[in-house]
């Protein structure tokens, strides 16, 4: 396996900023890749930071594409696909929350890494036909909203962030969400501060 993962990094920097795409494309569109995409984005980042907004872009439209193909197969698959991968408690749960909350129910699970079952409501948001600009803007929200909190962290505390960011979402998925939310919201408003900051006085002026 540590072959293999220093294998797939290696292809993965031989594409450069597209590598970063193809990984997020991959792992959500069911082809799970060891270490995650977490790790791969944060090795991005960490390697240049200065170029931190536009791998969480690369890696925002890549898991968009991906979690696509999952949505249409959910899309063809129908209802009966899902009924079969759950108990049936468990499937009208998520029917009435993507009747009452198809929003929430896609960008809340899209904002959490493994283990929670993102796959599972990507497949159900096709089976029940959620309309798919509204899917893919609420995976776009989650994403980046995830990807860009972690790349935030990963300037500030390392690469190692990783590690720390899976084990609370164990133990508080809730509150790891909401931190998720939060630190990307900062960073956002942060990196809009600072180009306001920096621009020339003449901009000030009106001149």
């Amino acid at each position: 396996m540590l072959k293999y993962r220093i294998w797939l990094w290696a292809a993965l920097q031989s594409l450069g900023p597209g590598g970063v795409f193809l990984a997020a494309g991959l792992d959500s569109a069911g082809l799970p890749l060891p270490g995650a995409i977490d790790a791969i984005l944060c090795a991005y980042v960490y390697q240049s930071v200065l170029h931190a907004w536009l791998y969480v872009a690369l890696a925002t439209a890549g898991s968009a594409l991906g979690c696509m193909v999952m949505y249409l197969i959910g899309y063809w698959g129908g209802e009966v696909l899902i009924e079969r991968r759950m108990p049936a408690w468990k499937f009208q749960k998520i029917s009435h929350d993507f009747d009452q909350h198809p929003f929430v129910t896609v960008a809340l699970p899209a904002v959490l890494p493994p283990p929670f079952p993102l796959k599972l409501v990507l497949l159900a948001a096709g089976a029940f036909e959620m309309p798919w600009p509204h899917f893919l803007l609420a995976i776009v929200v989650g994403r980046l909203a995830r990807f860009g909190a972690l790349a935030a962290l990963t300037v500030v505390f390392g690469p190692q962030i990783v590690g720390l960011f899976q084990t609370a979402v164990h133990r508080h998925p809730l509150a790891a969400a909401a931190v998720v939310v939060a630190a990307a919201g900062v960073a956002f408003i942060v990196h809009r501060l600072r180009r306001v900051l920096s621009a020339p006085a003449a901009s000030w002026s009106g001149e």
